[in-house]
């Protein structure tokens, strides 16, 4: 099969190497020449564990090239994704639809024969449809079939996710389309992943409830957590107790400074958005969003509470500031709501993050980065551990601890044991909900 794959984003570039991993031949277009011009040279512009080394497999192998040109790229294909953005619309909550739209009408200018047209971008629901109204608009005659298939994708886990799925989910009504996007995907068909067929509707909707219930979990054990803290149990603990129901799971129930990332914020604003559109209001997403709100507000309390009240004047040493370890992404980071308070507040801030800076620099300014946790601790008064990276999960904490002014830490991702820090030599440990 030839597959087109129309921006490279995270999701696009993620899923035009992968597909191309399994024997297509991928074509991967982007409209900024830069881009393109570092993806032929093997740099890859975003970090995503194991990456580079899958593409530059597939490119020595021919079956993965990157381009501008949209118009030659699509001679031949069979499936062409429109994988570009999707960002929340100011002001109103929304999915702002302006580049899917635009590559729709794109593509129509270019269709000379028979594509299946596949959205992987996170869409309202009812996009797919103005997406073939769009295409049948701009070129009335052309052969078409419409797809709707939402990624799932991890950041810091991507290549996995895709080659190992928990199930593949196709919006597709006609059995043209549905022959081929069956090819697409025919190598997990094959190792018996779950291929789940749905209208264009329910496709896009399952994406909306699955990430909106995943960021509902994490939430509800953020709430559990403060409520912890004020009666005395530990959140880790229940959290074990919890999750060993099968009923609930493990999963997305470890209390910490909220969620952020690329889909969460977004997906469950798009969500509520849809409801309101609709008059059904989806009041536990909208409670969501409000609770996460007050969750990374509430860290700061907590590190402000742990420098005795204020900040002012103190050394902050921040240990983390991407949304989760293994990516470089700081969309909707708690850092960014935490660290400007700090710096706000009065404080020196030093971050240690071993992939944020590229994009961090110009969204925490007013911080020193560092590139070593106890250089950095050096002369602090307090140590915030907000993103668990690998290489903070076995600090030496008596170091740090030795090489601190004021020896406090405050552990927002409940990495470690409040007896082994305080034995360490810190004379404060703040967690979260313990």
């Amino acid at each position: 099969m030839k597959i087109v794959m129309l921006g490279t984003g995270y999701v696009g570039l993620v899923s035009g190497v992968c597909f191309s991993d399994f024997g297509h031949e991928v074509v991967c277009v982007d409209k900024m020449p830069a881009k393109i011009e570092m993806l032929e040279r093997g740099e890859v512009p975003i970090y995503e564990p194991g990456l580079d080394a899958v593409m530059a497999r597939n490119v020595e192998a021919g079956r993965l090239s990157f381009t501008t040109d949209l118009a030659g790229a699509m001679e031949g294909a069979d499936a062409i994704f429109i994988a570009v953005g999707t960002p929340t619309r100011r002001g109103d909550g929304h999915a702002d639809l302006t580049y899917v739209m635009a590559a729709a009408e794109e593509i129509a200018r270019n269709l000379k024969s028979f594509a299946v047209i596949v959205t992987k971008s996170t869409v309202p629901v009812g996009t797919n449809r103005k997406v073939e109204e769009t295409i049948r608009r701009t070129a009335p005659d052309a052969e078409f079939g419409v797809a709707s298939n939402p990624e799932f994708l991890r950041e810091g886990a991507a290549i996995d996710d895709f080659m190992r799925p928990d199930r593949v989910v196709v919006g597709v009504e006609d059995e043209r389309a549905k022959a081929v996007m069956g090819e697409v995907y025919r190598p997990l068909f094959l190792r018996d992943f779950p291929i789940v067929y749905t209208d264009l509707e329910s496709a896009e909707m399952i994406k909306y409830a699955a990430n909106a219930f995943l960021a509902t979990k994490i939430s509800f054990i953020n709430e559990i957590a403060t409520l912890c803290e004020k009666v005395g149990a530990d959140v880790k603990a229940v959290s074990k107790g919890m999750g060993l129901d099968g009923r609930i799971g493990n999963k997305f129930l470890h209390a910490g400074p909220g969620y952020g990332g690329s889909c969460f914020p977004k997906d469950t604003s798009a969500l509520a958005r849809i409801g309101q559109e609709y008059a059904v209001p989806m009041r536990i997403t909208e409670t969501v969003m409000a609770v996460n709100d007050a969750v990374k507000r509430r860290m700061i309390d907590k590190i402000v509470d742990l420098c005795g009240g204020s900040v002012n004047g103190k050394v902050v040493t921040v240990l983390g500031v991407t949304f989760k370890p293994n990516t470089d992404d700081m969309r909707e980071s708690p850092s960014l709501t935490i660290v400007p308070a700090l710096v706000g507040g009065g404080a020196t801030v030093r971050v240690v993050d071993p992939q944020g800076r590229r994009e961090g620099e110009a969204l925490l300014p007013g911080v020193a980065w560092e590139t070593d946790a106890y250089a950095a601790a050096e002369g602090s008064d307090a140590v915030i551990l907000l993103t668990e990276w690998n290489e903070f999960r076995a600090l030496d904490l008596a170091r740090m601890a030795k090489a601190m002014s004021t020896p406090v830490m405050a552990d927002l991702r409940n990495i470690y044991d409040r007896g082994d820090v305080l034995a360490a030599g810190f004379a404060e440990y703040a967690a979260v909900g313990r």
